[in-house]
């Protein structure tokens, strides 16, 4: 019987396989016809304990008997509050900027992009009506960046086939050359002069660009152009809806470089990837500036699952898992594997350009066929399919993000298929 589910970055026309997942447990994946695959992206990025794991698993039952949704506009919960209040404890400090101190609610990394960006721009025109400020709606972006799929967050990414057919419903950015290795500086000095012309924001993925290729910078290259904006006058908005819960080596990726944002998205990771749940966090400023006895001035923009009592008391365990385990340890532990073995896996001569930041790692397969679009993309998760691991490369891009429980046998299985992968591909 022919499957009436349309699935997302699926091209049905190719029929390709879709295997049926029955159960997961730790980082595998149980399939319908008995086998396994080891869950090498954490399903997208988001399971970062573990799949089903236990503590989240029971903070979910027990709440579901309890208060399962809440219209949030003028109501609140226990769950919320506590989670608000964990994020704020947690999201990064810094002795020279003011502090991260409310959250806003919502449901995925790209509607928690989007309440970013409203945000920033709420923000200006409030001022401009008070007569504090001039209009500011222009938004600067980092070249190669992703931010998600709504009309907004599609706006602030890269443009290409992924976007192509919405052109028209996308708005104007100013797009800041991607600070490659040796060109650093020349980025730097794009976003000084993109700067003085007042725009209302600059929005960054901090430290490494996910679906633009995994290319990472460097943490003072961060630090630089929180600066720049600083003295501007111009919001600083961190993308850490992937980089946050650990996945750099650090809990947020800001940490690195000493950055408060004024704005920080956070999503995926925030329930240990059990379920939907996002969150936007801003300096007092850009509350205060929404704060009004005049309710046309209110923050418009809500969903109706805004805040679910069941996601936030996920949420909740996931907090209190990182309080009271040792996360950072696991942390550790998984980044020195995974750089011993892709030390041994870049003498490969498939493969070039290996990094890796924290428990990220990525390397390219040398092709003429490289490119999101790359007929080797497919035929690689054929390939990684067969060998028992769920990977989705970017164009001729393998890149590995597993949840902080694998372990040592199933790295080596991980990398034993990139070594067999190699041999095959370049044969």
């Amino acid at each position: 019987m022919t499957s009436p589910v349309w699935h997302p970055f699926t091209q049905h026309g190719l029929n390709e396989p879709i295997p049926r997942v029955v159960r997961a447990e730790g980082a595998l994946l149980h399939l319908a016809d008995g086998g396994s695959l080891i869950d090498a992206i954490s399903s997208w990025w988001v399971t970062t304990h573990g799949h089903c794991h236990p503590r989240i698993a029971a903070a979910i039952a027990q709440q579901a008997g309890q208060l399962d949704q809440l219209i949030f506009a003028g109501y609140t919960h226990e769950p919320a509050e506590t989670v608000a209040r964990g994020l704020i404890e947690i999201a990064p400090r810094s002795p020279d900027s003011d502090p991260l101190a409310y959250v806003f609610f919502s449901d995925s990394g790209s509607t928690a992009v989007e309440v970013a960006l409203k945000m920033a721009l709420g923000y200006w025109h409030n001022l401009a009506l008070d007569g504090q400020a001039e209009a500011r709606s222009r938004i600067l972006v980092l070249e190669h960046g992703y931010h998600g799929d709504t009309i907004g967050t599609m706006s602030v990414g890269e443009r290409g086939v992924y976007n192509a057919a919405w052109t028209p419903l996308l708005f104007d950015v100013g797009t800041i050359p991607f600070p490659a290795p040796g060109k650093e500086q020349a980025s730097l000095d794009a976003l000084e002069a993109a700067c003085r012309d007042k725009p209302a924001a600059f929005i960054v993925e901090p430290l490494i660009l996910g679906a633009g290729g995994m290319l990472l910078y460097p943490p003072h290259v961060l630090r630089d152009m929180a600066a720049i904006c600083r003295r501007h006058d111009v919001l600083f908005i961190a993308d850490e809806v992937m980089t946050g819960w650990g996945r750099t080596g650090t809990l947020f990726a800001c940490e690195q470089a000493g950055v408060v944002p004024d704005i920080m998205a956070v999503a995926k990771g925030i329930t240990g990837g059990a379920i939907p749940l996002a969150a936007t966090l801003a300096t007092a400023r850009i509350f205060e500036a929404h704060k009004s006895t005049d309710r046309a001035r209110l923050f418009y923009h809500s969903s109706s699952y805004t805040a679910n009592a069941i996601a936030c008391a996920a949420a909740v365990a996931n907090l209190a898992i990182w309080r009271e385990e040792d996360v950072r340890g696991r942390l550790a532990a998984l980044a020195d594997g995974i750089t011993t073995r892709l030390a041994s896996l870049a003498r490969h001569p498939a493969f070039a350009n290996p990094r890796q930041l924290g428990t990220i790692a990525a390397i390219d397969i040398v092709t003429p066929d490289a490119g999101y679009l790359s007929d080797l993309a497919p035929r690689l998760r054929a390939f990684f399919l067969q060998h028992g691991l769920l990977l989705r490369p970017l164009g001729n891009t393998i890149y590995l993000m597993p949840p902080y429980c694998v372990d040592e046998q199933q790295l080596d299985r991980i990398f034993a298929a990139l070594v067999a992968a190699g041999d095959h591909f370049s044969a």
